[in-house]
């Protein structure tokens, strides 16, 4: 939510996939996402940003192999910078840039159970409600700063204020 708010034409964008998909669904079920193409890139371009684990478990090499110029023999333990890979210019063009659209003609990832999960609580939250930031805040106030652990995660909570959705409110008030 923190980067949709900070970045409104994304957020625009996800509400009218959801939104023109449901067709005046009251609910997203599981069976809607495969059509929000959208919703997924924002959720890996997201995660690609804001890995939850930075440093995953450390894995072992198996046998010797030549990466790039280094030498890592078998047996060696291996640690994987995710937070610097999803910065890395050399493989993201303005890598810094919260940009969705990078996702969308990338060859599908493997199904996770997770990501099923994200993406219909994101889905339902964009396809009932508004989201702004309280009145007088601009997007340049939002504290993202971040606390490590085993994962990461904001030092303070996300201030915003949710509002239904004027047209789902008054379709699910005729339905009533």
């Amino acid at each position: 939510m923190i980067e949709l708010l900070r970045n409104p034409r994304a957020m625009e964008k996800l509400q009218n996939e959801v939104r023109g998909l449901a067709q005046g669904k009251a609910e997203i079920t599981e069976d809607d996402l495969g059509n929000m193409h959208y919703l997924k890139a924002v959720i890996k371009e997201t995660l690609r940003l804001n890995p939850p684990f930075p440093i995953p478990v450390p894995r072992e090499s198996m046998e010797d192999v030549k990466l790039l110029d280094y030498h890592i023999p078998a047996k060696t333990q291996v640690l994987i910078n995710v937070w610097a890979m999803g910065r890395d210019p050399l493989s993201w063009d303005d890598p810094e840039e919260y940009r969705p659209e990078r996702f969308l003609n990338r060859v599908a990832q493997e199904f996770l159970l997770l990501f099923v999960i994200i993406e219909l609580a994101l889905a339902r939250l964009v396809h009932k409600f508004n989201f702004a930031l309280p009145q007088g805040m601009k997007k340049e106030d939002m504290d993202t700063s971040e606390c490590t652990g085993i994962s990461i995660r904001r030092k303070l909570p996300l201030l915003a204020v949710a509002t239904p959705y004027l047209v789902f409110s008054l379709q699910f008030l005729i339905m009533s």
